[in-house]
C-alpha cells in the first residue's frame, strides 16, 4: 500500500474522531502498533481564519508518523487555502472528510452533505489536491440513505479527481452509527478503482481485521473499537502474522496505560482542559475489570490530578 512517500503493507489505521483522537490519543494508539493516524477533523474555515483551537487540532510531531490531517469544508477556495496552511504543519497527507453524519455539518453541505452534490463533491477533491505537494486522500460513507448508494460512483471520481486512498464506512449517512456496517460493498468498490482502499466501519476484534482485509482492503481503519481497546492494533498485527491470540491485557497493563495517557493529555493541554474530557476514555480502560464500579463512579467525580492518579493505583493495589 502506498501514499506518496509512505509504503506500508496491511497498515491498521486510526479513524479519526472528533474529540478523540487528540494528539495523546495517536501517540498512545502509534505506541499500541497503528501504523497510520489521523488528526480531529478541522474545519477549513477555522484553518483559513487562523482560528487557534483549529491550529492546535492539526499540530502533529514526528513521533506519530506517518499522519495526515484531515480537513472538511463546502467551500472550493476555503479548501485550497485551508490546504495550503496544513502543509505548514508538515503532515504526511491531508485527508478530506466526506463522511461525517452530524446535522449540523450536513445541513451546511459538509461531511457527509457532499453526497447529495456529487459535482460539488469532485470540485472539493480537485480544488484541494490541486492547491497542495501532498497527497490527498478521501473518507466517506456508501451514499446519503439506502434509496442512493453511490460509492462505486464516488469511488471512480475521487480517483479521477487525483486522490491517493480511499477510506469508506461501511454505512449511509442516514444510518449514522446504527445498524451494522455493509461490507460487502468493500470488494465491489476495490474492482473499480486502483487506489488503496481502506475499510472502515463496525471492526471491534482481530477477526473483524482478518476478514476486512479479505475481502480485499489495503488498509483496515478502526475507530470505536480502538477507544474500547486501544491494544487491537497489537493484538491483530500479532494474530495476523501468528493465527495465535495475544494473553489478555492485564490489569496492571490497563491502568498503567491510562494513568501514561492522563499525563501525556495533560501535558499537552494543562490540568483545566484535560480532566473532564479525559473522561470518555475510562470505558475502553476499564472494560473487562471485575468490581469496577466504584472505581468508574469516583474517576467520574475527581478533578485533581493527582486524586485520580492515586484512585487509579488504589485500585491496583486492591485488586492486582
Amino acid at each position: 500500500m502506498q501514499i506518496g512517500k509512505i509504503t506500508i503493507d496491511k497498515p491498521l489505521i486510526l479513524a479519526p474522531m472528533e474529540d478523540v483522537t487528540d494528539a495523546a490519543f495517536r501517540l498512545v494508539c502509534k505506541r499500541l502498533g497503528a501504523d497510520i493516524v489521523y488528526t480531529e477533523f478541522t474545519s477549513s474555515e477555522a484553518i483559513i481564519r487562523d482560528v487557534e483551537k483549529a491550529f492546535k487540532k492539526i499540530a502533529i510531531s514526528d513521533d506519530e508518523r506517518p499522519v495526515a490531517i484531515q480537513l472538511f469544508g463546502n467551500d472550493e477556495r476555503s479548501m485550497e487555502l485551508a490546504a495550503e496552511k496544513s502543509e505548514k504543519f508538515n503532515p504526511d497527507f491531508i485527508d478530506i472528510n466526506c463522511g461525517c453524519s452530524v446535522k449540523k455539518h450536513v445541513a451546511r453541505g459538509e461531511g457527509a452533505g457532499l453526497l447529495r452534490d456529487l459535482k460539488k463533491f469532485e470540485s472539493i477533491v480537485k480544488a484541494t489536491v490541486n492547491a497542495t505537494k501532498l497527497p490527498v486522500t478521501v473518507k466517506t460513507r456508501l451514499g446519503w440513505d439506502v434509496n442512493s448508494i453511490v460509492i462505486l460512483e464516488v469511488a471512480k471520481m475521487v480517483e479521477q479527481a487525483g486522490a491517493k486512498a480511499l477510506t469508506v464506512h461501511c454505512r449511509t449517512r442516514c444510518q449514522g452509527y446504527k445498524g451494522n456496517a455493509d461490507w460487502d460493498w468493500l470488494g465491489k468498490i476495490k474492482k473499480e478503482i486502483s487506489i488503496p482502499l481502506f475499510g472502515n466501519g463496525d471492526v471491534q476484534t482481530v477477526q473483524d481485521v482478518e476478514d476486512m482485509f479479505n475481502i480485499g482492503c489495503d488498509g483496515v481503519m478502526i475507530g470505536r473499537g480502538a477507544v474500547t481497546n486501544p491494544w487491537i492494533f497489537n493484538q491483530a498485527k500479532h494474530y495476523l502474522r501468528t493465527k495465535e491470540h495475544l494473553p489478555e491485557v492485564t490489569l496492571k497493563e490497563k491502568i498503567e496505560l491510562c494513568v501514561a495517557h492522563l499525563g501525556i493529555t495533560v501535558q499537552n493541554k494543562g490540568i483545566k482542559d484535560s480532566i473532564l474530557p479525559f473522561r470518555k476514555y475510562y470505558v475502553g480502560y476499564l472494560k473487562g475489570i471485575n468490581n469496577v464500579s466504584k472505581l468508574r463512579s469516583d474517576l467520574m467525580k475527581l478533578v485533581e490530578y493527582n486524586e485520580i492518579i492515586d484512585r487509579l493505583y488504589l485500585f491496583l493495589k486492591e485488586n492486582g
